[in-house]
């Protein structure tokens, strides 16, 4: 048996990766634009055909060159006279131009989808490394069917990506600690990548720094044998890692600058009229950032955002501002109860097994920094902000394996096993997923709002029930996205903007709208906006929704 094992563990591997492939492919196809990925695919494409930084500067370009991959095969017309906002050029690429939006977004996602089922090898490779081959099969199994992970995988944006980016990093820092010449190198490759991808990477910086002095310290110990080290011998080791985590440093910011020029190797660039003004000590430490220009400009606009005031929506109450507890409460929502429960037994395990406490500051560690870091912003906008949380600790939970005692092992097998029957039941629509102690997926819109449910993606869904189930009813639609409801044969006027005696039919509602007055007309008086959309709904019926995000109701 014990021949045919490494064949059994590689065809469990496979099998994993291609039910997520399938998910992610399934979502892929059917979802329409999420909020931002028109933003990202415009973009993409004025990278390819005018190798311009004009739009979206405010996040670096390496996930929207890896888009680029697969919209070259696009043939997609931009107007190249375009004046207005990337928002604007966004909805002009994917509806004004005659191109096949539902195509040039699969083309756009489809590489990242390539990624993400990369990243699920590097998890694989992360917990093996630490606690063997079972443990590897149990990380990937956490990564591969959790909703999150498949959900953000499955679009064209930012999170994901950049999250993958970073575990390869620690994985290749905690390898670094027995061939530091080998992994360092690729290490700092891996952390420009994420840098490369989304400035929200910057505050990991100095962890990943003094991981690796830890991981030289470590790699200049296992030479010396155990033998004692004398005075010389330290500081010539601490030394040696300084030296090593500004070389990782440095090979990091060459990435960074080597994707900007990958767009326009001239790196033309102008700073907007109307660049938001950092003042302080940040604004000077973002001036002396030895970054691209357009990055430092980005990082003015993301860091204006931080002062502002957003709308939020948790536990069915609406708020203004963000919420220090909005993530991990969030998280425990939109999470499988059998991972939870892996995660922290798998924690428990690194903590409390001699062999596995020195990977702590390569997986919790981090994990509870960027945690921290991720709760103090102003967004409360949806987990996407901690997507890293179910990667890392997939790793952690791969750990449950070095504890040998029976019980623990079937536990271990039974909890997979819910994690991938809860996964499997929400299938296709893994954004709006939560947990049965929350009620489900149908249940997650009374909980959460934004990106957690309702992002936009189900227009087409929704035009495909439409003409399917209620061919020639008159519909009322109040959506919340970037969609065009015309593009997916949906003729429909505007609840609000017509007088509540002639909204008749079938009233269909964004679940987002009903958290917010985003959806209320420009010139209504919100509040008096919200009272007739809880009128017209209240003398309505529920009688369908699509995808858990939109709600159908009979007038």
């Amino acid at each position: 048996m014990g021949r045919y094992r490494p064949w059994i563990f590689a065809l469990l591997v496979l099998a994993l990766l291609c039910q997520m492939a399938v998910g992610m492919v399934t979502a892929a196809r059917q979802q329409s634009p999420i909020v931002d990925e028109p933003v990202y695919v415009s973009a993409s494409l004025v990278y390819l055909q005018q190798h311009s930084l004009e739009y979206n500067f405010e996040h670096p370009p390496l996930a929207k060159l890896i888009m680029a991959t697969g919209l070259s095969f696009a043939d997609a017309r931009v107007d190249a006279a375009f004046e207005g906002t990337q928002w604007q050029l966004g909805t002009d690429v994917l509806y004004g131009q005659g191109n096949d939006a539902q195509r040039l977004l699969l083309l756009a996602r489809l590489p990242l989808i390539f990624l993400a089922l990369m990243f699920g090898l590097v998890v694989f490779a992360f917990a093996r490394d630490l606690a063997g081959t079972g443990a590897g099969v149990v990380a990937l199994g956490l990564y591969a069917f959790s909703p999150d992970v498949i959900a953000h995988g499955s679009l064209a944006t930012l999170d994901l990506p950049t999250t993958g980016f970073l575990v390869t990093t620690l994985w290749l820092l905690w390898r670094a600690r027995n061939r530091p010449y080998r992994y360092l190198p690729l290490a700092g490759l891996a952390l420009g990548a994420a840098l490369a991808t989304k400035m929200s990477t910057l505050p990991a910086l100095p962890l990943m720094a003094i991981l690796v002095v830890v991981s030289v310290w470590h790699a200049g110990r296992a030479h010396q044998l155990g033998a004692r080290l004398d005075g010389g011998h330290v500081a010539r080791l601490v030394a040696v890692g300084v030296g090593a985590a500004a070389g990782v440093m440095v090979l990091s910011l060459v990435v960074v600058w080597a994707t900007y020029l990958a767009v326009d190797p001239h790196l033309r660039w102008t700073s907007p009229a109307d660049l938001p003004v950092i003042n302080g000590l940040t604004g000077h430490l973002v001036d002396w950032l030895p970054m691209p220009r357009p990055f430092r400009d980005g990082m003015r606009v993301q860091l204006s955002f931080e002062g502002m005031e957003f709308p939020g929506y948790l536990l069915g109450r609406e708020y203004t501002g963000s919420k220090w507890y909005y993530l991990p409460v969030a998280l425990l929502i939109k999470e499988p109860l059998g991972m939870l429960a892996l995660w922290l037994a798998g924690g428990a395990v690194m903590a409390s097994v001699r062999p596995l406490r020195s990977a702590v500051p390569y997986v919790l560690l981090p994990t509870a920094v960027l945690l921290l870091v991720a709760m103090s912003g102003s967004r409360d906008f949806g987990v996407r902000y901690a997507i890293f949380v179910p990667v890392f600790l997939a790793v952690a939970a791969g750990c449950v394996v070095a504890y040998r005692a029976r019980w623990a092992q079937v536990a271990t097998i039974v909890l997979v096993g819910w994690v991938a029957v809860s996964s499997l039941r929400t299938f296709p629509y893994y954004l709006p997923y939560s947990n049965e102690a929350f009620g489900g997926p149908s249940q997650t819109y009374l909980r959460l709002s934004d990106a957690n449910v309702d992002w936009g993606q189900d227009l087409a869904r929704l035009g495909d029930r439409l003409a399917e189930k209620y061919p020639g009813e008159r519909v009322w639609l109040l959506y919340r996205g970037r969609g065009a409801p015309a593009y997916y044969g949906i003729k429909a006027g505007h609840p609000l903007k017509a007088p509540a005696s002639e909204v008749h039919g079938l009233v269909v509602v964004s679940t987002a709208c009903l958290h917010s007055s985003i959806c209320i007309p420009a010139n209504t008086d919100p509040a008096a906006g919200r009272r007739r959309l809880a009128e017209i709904l209240d003398s309505s019926e529920r009688i369908d929704d699509v995808g858990h995000a939109i709600l159908i109701y009979r007038r």
